[in-house]
């Protein structure tokens, strides 16, 4: 099973590390997944000088496209 399957078909609690671009729509973050689809992340700091920009996501799956975000940081190309 490739990874983009994997993550469309988890369960809460799988851990999440994956790379994207993380965006804000309204008042609401998101990641839009390198490997397709979007996350939204529940976090506990607001990431503003990460907006636009490719990053890491670490967390844990809440819901099939929600995370709780452990840490972001800016990503190697």
């Amino acid at each position: 099973m490739n990874e983009q399957a994997r993550h469309q078909n988890a369960e809460t609690g799988v851990p999440i590390n994956e790379c994207g671009t993380l965006f804000r729509e309204g008042g609401a973050f998101y990641l839009q997944r390198d490997l397709g689809g979007r996350y939204l992340l529940d976090l506990p700091r607001m990431p503003v000088d990460e907006v636009e920009k490719r990053v890491r996501v670490v967390g844990t799956l809440l819901a099939r496209d929600h995370v709780l975000v452990d840490g972001v940081s800016l990503a190697d190309r």
